[in-house]
């Protein structure tokens, strides 16, 4: 019998792998998988300001000025004045960074179905129930952590 350990490190092995083979043919495309997510945001939802980019990522505000940095010397995105922050700028996906967008999923998706391809529907079904467990479990617990966080500070001002 395996322990929740060993299923748990063969997760993150396969996550691991995944990941790499994903971002190298994404990379052969011309755009990597962390610059790829950066531009899905942008071509999903619109124009914003990095500090919005940051946000939805969980990325520090200096780590998406520096991709954004490159992203634009690639023409990927450009820069423009925000209209209610003159301080600010808003960033918007350019054509050529659609473009490089759409070449590098081909490569993702290919690769995703290749992978997958390993497990016949029922299995895949199982797959899916497990993991959509698991996330729920982690939801529960960064919940919970979060509750016991908020009230802990507070509790401690009491004692």
């Amino acid at each position: 019998m395996k322990t929740t350990f060993d299923v748990s490190d063969k997760l993150f092995e396969l996550y691991h792998r995944v990941h790499r083979l994903i971002n190298q043919s994404m990379t052969e495309e011309g755009v990597s998988l962390a610059r790829s997510k950066f531009l899905f945001f942008l071509n999903k939802l619109g124009p914003c300001r990095s500090t919005d980019i940051a946000c939805a990522l969980n990325f520090a505000p200096r780590t998406v000025t520096e991709a954004i940095d490159g992203l634009e010397r690639d023409k990927l995105v450009v820069r423009q004045p925000d209209p209610e922050d003159r301080r600010a700028k808003i960033v918007s996906i350019t054509d050529v960074g659609r473009i490089a967008l759409e070449a590098a999923e081909h490569p993702r998706k290919q690769l995703i179905e290749e992978i997958f391809s390993a497990l016949d529907d029922e299995q895949l079904d199982q797959l899916h129930e497990i993991v959509s467990k698991l996330v729920r479990r982690t939801d529960e617990i960064r919940e919970r952590r979060e509750q016991e966080e908020a009230v802990g500070p507070a509790a401690a001002r009491e004692a």
